[in-house]
């Protein structure tokens, strides 16, 4: 199993570019099963779930092409299986995805229940109980999702909760219904919008995306187009935090201000001065230390829990006392375990960690736990004395493109070290 290795004491600095978003790529993939007619995806990132993601849909019957700087053609004019496979499913959260476009365009799927990160329950429930109200018949049975419906039909959905992929499966169902939906209390995030833009340039017509009310007329049939993903803000994000953390000075490419207000709010109270321009953010700390800060997670336009873990190694070494409340995801302080080892002081009451910063955190061995947990433990152990070790990052590799060849471009000292198999011994790929 591969780890990462991150000897701290460098403040990062020099420019990268910022991958297209895997939240906005998963859903667009989804998407091209609208249509019998090809789609070219552009900046799509290069990370284990979108390699998952074009499995499953090869496993259905997709023609896909690789084109250059990761351009994917898909081609589902040959679909044959409308079935998506534990084995396939069991890792990613979002292959519930295809249940939407499969049962809008061919009237029948048979999808497993999905797997992901062990951030806490998101249950499926409110896209089977959209479905159903929409006409499609469902039944749960040995961990699969069964579902069929001639033809699925308008409805009022009333979302009990914000869910970000409950607002794009529906949506994505809905394009190709009879008569008109909407969707009360929907997600507003900005690859929901990514996405309506894709399926309006299909077809579809779509309003009110980016509110929290949608509403979708069904067309008869969609065409396929060229759509490039919107840049990253939670990988952005995250190397935003790293050079506040080091006292770094950084200039991210292909990343728009609009897309993290929040996140680029609680950077400036913690002490880094921001200069946005057209598709370029750059972040100076002048070796400054941060000032804690105090953080709500909330759906989008609110902070992002995705960004909750960073922020939280941030104010680990930060001066004052910061508080980060967890409103999103019940489940998401995994990661407090691993800071603890390496000697900062935190603690968790509720749903909320209290940190006082320490001058400094200490080398360790630690375990990612999930995505964002993992980028968490990286950070921190840029800033940390000695070296770090960060077993699992599996988890990692789902979400950030080249993460340590990234980090290495601004200065850090990072390797990876791949694995033993059977006969073999680990090697490890220096990019410091």
């Amino acid at each position: 199993m591969d780890r990462l290795l991150v000897k701290g004491g460098r403040p990062l600095s020099g420019e990268i570019s910022i991958s297209g978003a895997k939240n906005a790529a998963l859903p667009v993939l989804a998407a091209t099963l609208l249509t019998d007619e090809a789609m070219v995806i552009g900046n799509v990132p290069y990370l284990h779930d979108i390699t998952t993601t074009t499995e499953l849909l090869a496993r259905m019957g997709s023609r896909i092409t690789l084109h250059e700087q990761m351009r994917l053609e898909v081609d589902n004019s040959t679909l044959q299986h409308m079935y998506a496979p534990y084995e396939l499913v069991r890792t990613m959260r979002a292959s519930i995805l295809v249940l939407g476009p499969l049962l809008a365009r061919y009237g029948r799927a048979e999808v497993s229940l999905p797997g992901g990160c062990a951030i806490g329950p998101r249950p499926v429930d409110l896209h089977l109980r959209g479905l159903r109200a929409m006409g499609a018949e469902i039944e749960v049975e040995n961990g699969y999702i069964k579902a069929r419906a001639r033809r699925l039909r308008a409805a009022e959905l009333n979302l009990e909760l914000v869910t970000v992929t409950g607002t794009e499966n529906l949506m994505m169902a809905a394009t190709l219904a009879q008569g008109t939906t909407v969707l009360n209390n929907a997600a507003r995030e900005p690859e929901v919008i990514d996405l309506a833009d894709c399926l309006n340039a299909m077809g579809a017509r779509i309003d009110g995306a980016g509110g929290d009310r949608i509403v979708v007329q069904g067309v008869d049939s969609l065409h396929g187009i060229r759509h490039d993903i919107i840049p990253d803000r939670i990988e952005a994000g995250t190397y935003l935090v790293g050079a506040t953390m080091t006292g770094g000075r950084i200039l991210l490419r292909n990343i728009c201000a609009n897309l993290m207000q929040s996140v680029l709010a609680k950077l400036r109270e913690a002490g880094a001065e921001i200069l946005t321009r057209e598709n370029n953010l750059e972040l100076d700390m002048r070796g400054r230390k941060p000032r804690a800060v105090n953080v709500h997670t909330a759906p989008f336009p609110g902070f992002p829990t995705d960004m909750q873990a960073q922020f939280t190694a941030l104010n680990s070494i930060a001066e004052g006392t910061g508080a980060i409340t967890e409103q999103v995801f019940e489940n998401r302080f995994m990661h407090i375990q691993e800071l603890l080892r390496m000697g900062a002081n935190l603690r968790l009451e509720g749903n909320t960690a209290i940190s006082r910063g320490v001058p400094a955190l200490l080398g360790a061995p630690v375990m990612a736990t999930d995505l964002r947990a993992s980028a968490s433990l990286v950070l921190a152990g840029l800033v940390a004395h000695g070296e770090t070790q960060i077993n699992r990052i599996y988890h990692i590799d789902r979400g950030y493109e080249t993460i340590e060849e990234k980090l290495s471009l601004l200065g850090a000292r990072i390797q990876r070290i791949f694995g033993e198999t059977p006969g073999t011994r680990s090697r490890r790929r220096n990019i410091a």
